[in-house]
């Protein structure tokens, strides 16, 4: 697929750039391991290190691939680690290495984590914020420097546990930001605060930044979830309880129950209901589905009794391998068609330019539970809307004076 310039996965701008290199001829694709071992001086290895049961990570596919370069070596190679592994996983790919080769030849292992966001990759790889290079090496060190240099980023090399240990902590740091936000909305909604605002007022501070402050539904994906679980493990290994990273790991998986709350305390039982869902991957330009919050809440909703419509503008094939049994939809107007509800669950730029009066006229009932908060209160209601978003100060769902009055609203909608 890759020869003939098939992409196995979707991500803007990928296609583009690999069929550039290879007109270039820069690129080319193999499934020849030995033979592309022998004619590289520097292997990456870039494959899957899933979760196991138990939240550490799988490292069977990174042991495999080290045994078979070590089988294959004809000479000095720098081997690089770049998928997420455990600190100390370069002392164990250096283990594998030697004692599979069939000749003495010297190599050096180094650990260069990625730190590419799904849907923006291609850019994140041509203008990184920093590169991390891990090696005791001299050598090594210096063909990575020049490796990399032509990205005009600045390069941090250290050792390479200190290397390994960096990509776990930056992906635990973001995933703690996502899970803080998240915690201030539900706080916003019981006061009659607007999380969007305070985000906005707590970005302004540099030592804080803008980013990572959108309250939502939680974070999913390969990375955030694995990670965080794995992070946990390689503490308890080294004898410590790593008690923050287990909140944000347990307030991520609350929230993504809070969108069926809503429905619940505005609907009543769901038992019956049509219930239509905007978005199945677990963030925009993707079609990953891997931990996106989309599953649980479909399923829960399935449990208590609602009909499911869903739409994705690209993850639909992949959603339909996980989730099954609902109606897919071709576009998010034949979702809402009919439905006695809408959930916003992941924010495709598609969603934020609809139709509002559209969507009004296709509902049973105007209620739109916003998980991203992409549409704007105040125009919601003025356009008759029943609307709840995440933490937003205009709609309190929670309060019993809109409670009621949504409720008042349903039940003349439905007579």
């Amino acid at each position: 697929m890759l020869e003939n310039n098939i992409m196995p996965i979707y991500e803007p701008g990928l296609k583009e750039l690999v069929k550039k290199n290879q007109d270039e001829g820069r690129i080319s694709f193999t499934t020849d391991l030995p033979g592309a071992v022998q004619k590289s001086d520097v292997i990456f290895i870039a494959v899957g290190t899933p979760s196991l049961s138990n939240g550490e990570a799988d490292l069977q596919y990174i042991e495999a691939v080290a045994r078979e370069i070590g089988q294959a070596m004809n000479g000095y190679k720098i081997v690089v680690d770049k998928s997420t592994v455990p600190v100390g996983t370069g002392d164990r790919v250096r283990k594998i290495i030697s004692e599979s080769q069939t000749g003495e030849y010297g190599f050096d292992v180094v650990s260069a984590p990625e730190f590419l966001r799904e849907g923006c990759a291609v850019g994140d790889t041509l203008n990184p914020d920093r590169i991390i290079i891990g090696t005791s090496s001299k050598k090594a060190a210096q063909i990575m420097d020049e490796l990399h240099k032509p990205f005009n980023a600045p390069i941090v090399i250290t050792d390479v546990r200190s290397a390994e240990m960096i990509k776990y902590a930056s992906n635990a740091f973001l995933a703690t930001k996502i899970s803080f936000i998240n915690e201030i909305a539900n706080i916003c909604e019981k006061v009659g605060a607007d999380v969007t605002e305070v985000a906005r007022g707590m970005g302004y501070d540099k030592r804080i930044g803008n980013q990572f402050l959108m309250a939502g539904i939680g974070y999913g994906g390969s990375c955030f979830p694995k990670d965080t679980k794995a992070l946990i493990q390689i503490a308890g290994n080294a004898d410590y309880d790593f008690e923050l990273l287990k909140s944000v790991i347990k307030v991520n998986q609350i929230q993504r129950y809070k969108p069926i709350k809503k429905l619940i305390s505005i609907l009543g039982e769901l038992q019956g209901r049509t219930v239509g869902i905007l978005g199945l991957a677990f963030k925009p330009n993707t079609d990953d589905m891997r931990e996106a919050p989309s599953v649980e809440i479909i399923t829960e909703l399935k449990k208590l009794g609602a009909g499911i419509k869903a739409y994705d503008p690209v993850a639909g094939d992949e959603a339909r391998k996980v989730i099954k049994d609902i109606e897919y939809c071709s576009d998010p107007y034949e979702t809402m068609d009919g439905a006695d509800a809408v959930i916003l669950v992941t924010e495709w730029e598609e969603f934020k330019n609809l139709d509002l009066d559209k969507m009004k006229k296709l509902l049973n009932i105007p209620l739109v539970i916003d998980g991203r908060n992409v549409f704007d209160p105040a125009e919601m209601q003025a356009k008759g809307f029943i609307y709840t978003g995440v933490g937003r100060r205009q709609i309190a769902y929670l309060t019993r004076e809109y409670r009621k009055e949504a409720a008042a609203a349903v039940e003349k909608l439905t007579k």
